[in-house]
């Protein structure tokens, strides 16, 4: 276990509940791209302002109604999101019917691709072949991008956000609305991962839109009770996806 997981035993939220935002049209343009082997997402919107796709919307609200059937006692007491609009309106849409405040901070917002963003991995190679060279050789945890940041990168941001909650949320519940990178990277600092042992996770699964990565916390810090669980989606219309959040996500692949 790492420091972070240790602290959090002696004090902080009870319940820790990370939600990926829902199906956005950005995954929808990777999807694309990816299909047609293209260098580059048909998308105009910032990264910032990328919204939800009809059926991520349908995500969002088949989430309230299964957090509306929770028990009061199970409720958030603290209902923090990415700043990013896609993220921002899942959480909004799911908690509206609890008429939840949710409040926005940067520090959950996704990892920033630099000059990446909005590429494809065949497009990376052909346009910085020496920085996808680059990164095999760094690897994905600790690989920057230009003007961007890495996953390393993004575990701090996660690290100070617990420090805070640590110090300020003791025995609430917080719900957290994020994205992929993120999610993974609070495992990395919760449950004292090494870099070999998040690869893997990555690897073998995947996250889905509107899921719900749940922890707990017990004597010996905050345990893991679920990861990546979009259950609560069959009770209604949506259609599950797990779509990646960028398709550079890969660009030595």
């Amino acid at each position: 276990m790492g420091l972070t997981g240790v602290l959090q035993g002696r004090r902080g939220p009870v319940e820790l509940v990370l939600v990926r935002h829902g199906e956005s049209v950005g995954n929808l343009a990777d999807s694309e791209a990816r299909d047609a082997d293209a260098e580059r997402l048909e998308l105009s919107a910032r990264d910032a302002d990328v919204e939800l796709s009809p059926n991520g919307e349908e995500q969002a609200r088949t989430l309230g109604k299964w957090v509306s059937g929770l028990d009061e006692a199970e409720r958030p007491d603290l209902v923090v999101s990415s700043p990013y609009r896609r993220a921002a309106d899942t959480a909004r849409t799911a908690l509206e019917v609890l008429g939840a405040d949710v409040l926005l901070d940067e520090r959950l917002r996704e990892r920033d691709l630099g000059l990446f963003d909005g590429l494809t991995g065949k497009g990376i190679r052909a346009r910085y072949p020496e920085e996808a060279q680059r990164r095999s050789h760094v690897g994905k945890f600790y690989y920057q991008p230009p003007s961007g940041e890495s996953w390393a990168d993004v575990v701090l941001r996660v690290r100070s956000l617990l420090a805070d909650l640590r110090e300020g949320y003791d025995g609430c519940r917080v719900w957290l609305f994020t994205h992929q990178a993120v999610i993974m990277s609070f495992r990395y600092a919760l449950e004292g991962l090494d870099e070999a042992e998040l690869l893997d996770i990555d690897r073998s699964v995947a996250i889905s839109n509107a899921s719900i990565t749940r922890y707990e916390r017990r004597d010996d810090g905050l345990v893991l009770r679920a990861f990546a669980d979009d259950g609560h989606l069959a009770t209604g219309p949506a259609e599950p996806t797990d779509e990646p959040d960028h398709a550079g996500e890969e660009p030595d692949a």
